[in-house]
């Protein structure tokens, strides 16, 4: 048997697998059908315990191809099953396997449908997977006492820079906790990337003569990222600028909106936003735990682009005077539909624009 217990002193039992190690997280949950891989590989998951509210996981097994990056820094994994039989012409490795590799252990057989809903009506909660329910008032106490997330960025994000080869416009992309297929996507628009880490000044950055900045995803509170967002502040007015996710989030920092902790946050691959000016509706892939507070965007500097139909959150924010923008979502949708793909082009031609103008001035 192996153990979730909550802050709150709920205690789900059920079968473990991967790895047999006890770890502690942010308890969350994600409504995507598909793409365990990407999920449990993706950055913006590190130091939380994901729950996946599709029934079966795992039946597809393992691909190197999927992954979004090779180390995660995710703490866990509960599904209701696990596959007894994965098979797929993809398949390297099966699902346990691939979290015994990495330490990561999961659990199966608990009931997933009352700890989302615990999870909606309270928002999400700081847990531990034990193999033992012994000292779980100990585990309790220490749950409460400790912010799990704290210092996150720094923990998963590349702390050397790094290129990605190609041919065309010369991007800068921050780390934050990059999800490979932002790569993916810059590498088919034939960008030269260059990886940097989080901290990277403003001057190291223009130093780089970059086309265009990105600011990737990545976990944790944006509000931590102060540097980054003294950067952006400095690099908005040159270059030509993406966020995506916590890029989205430290992008509106910089131009004097604030941003909240959401209650269970968005994660999944089905949420409709709606783009104001044309009032077109794409599904999205989401996976984030904050949000830019809507009354605090200064209206003057930033304009609101998409909001999240269900609950009205923002979901795209434009700079009235600089060549700069970004997202909630994300465009790259892996997994996930791929109605917003046309956000890089949008990057790309932005780029293009700029490169024009000051070609003829």
């Amino acid at each position: 048997m192996k153990y979730l217990i909550l802050e709150d002193g709920s205690i789900y039992a059920g079968e473990g697998f991967g790895s047999n190690c006890e770890t502690q997280g942010e308890v969350v949950f994600t409504t995507g059908m598909t793409g365990y891989q990407e999920a449990i590989t993706d950055q913006s998951y590190a130091d939380q315990i994901l729950v996946f509210t599709n029934p079966l996981i795992g039946n597809y097994g393992i691909t190197l191809a999927d992954y979004e990056s090779l180390e995660p820094g995710i703490k866990g994994v509960i599904c209701h099953q696990l596959a007894r039989y994965p098979d797929n012409w993809r398949m390297q490795t099966t699902l346990p396997h691939f979290l015994e590799q990495l330490d990561i252990p999961g659990i199966q057989g608990i009931d997933t449908r009352m700890l989302v809903k615990k999870l909606r009506q309270f928002g999400t909660m700081k847990g531990q997977i034990c193999n033992s329910q012994k000292d779980a008032a100990k585990v309790i106490a220490k749950l409460r006492a400790t912010n799990v997330t704290a210092g996150v960025v720094k923990r998963v994000a590349t702390t050397k820079s790094y290129p990605v080869p190609g041919s065309k416009r010369n991007i800068v992309v921050v780390d934050f906790g990059l999800k490979n297929s932002i790569l993916r996507e810059l590498s088919k628009r034939d960008c030269n990337c260059i990886v940097v880490p989080y901290t990277t000044s403003a001057e190291k950055i223009l130093a780089l003569h970059p086309d265009g900045v990105l600011l990737s995803n990545g976990p944790g509170d944006p509000l931590e990222m102060q540097d980054a967002i003294r950067m952006v502040q400095q690099v908005e007015q040159q270059i030509p600028l993406m966020g995506i996710c916590l890029g989205h989030q430290i992008f509106a920092l910089a131009n004097g909106a604030k941003t909240y902790k959401m209650r269970f946050g968005h994660r999944g691959f089905n949420h409709p936003v709606r783009e104001i000016a044309t009032g077109n509706i794409g599904f999205t892939s989401q996976n984030h735990g904050y949000a830019v507070k809507a009354s605090s965007i200064d209206v003057s500097q930033l304009l609101v682009t998409h909001v999240e139909i269900n609950d009205g959150t923002i979901e795209g924010l434009q700079h009235k005077k600089y060549p700069a923008f970004s997202v909630q979502f994300h465009p790259d949708a892996t997994p996930g539909p791929h109605d917003e793909e046309g956000i890089f082009d949008y990057f790309m031609q932005m780029i293009d624009q700029r490169k024009e103008k000051e070609l003829h001035a």
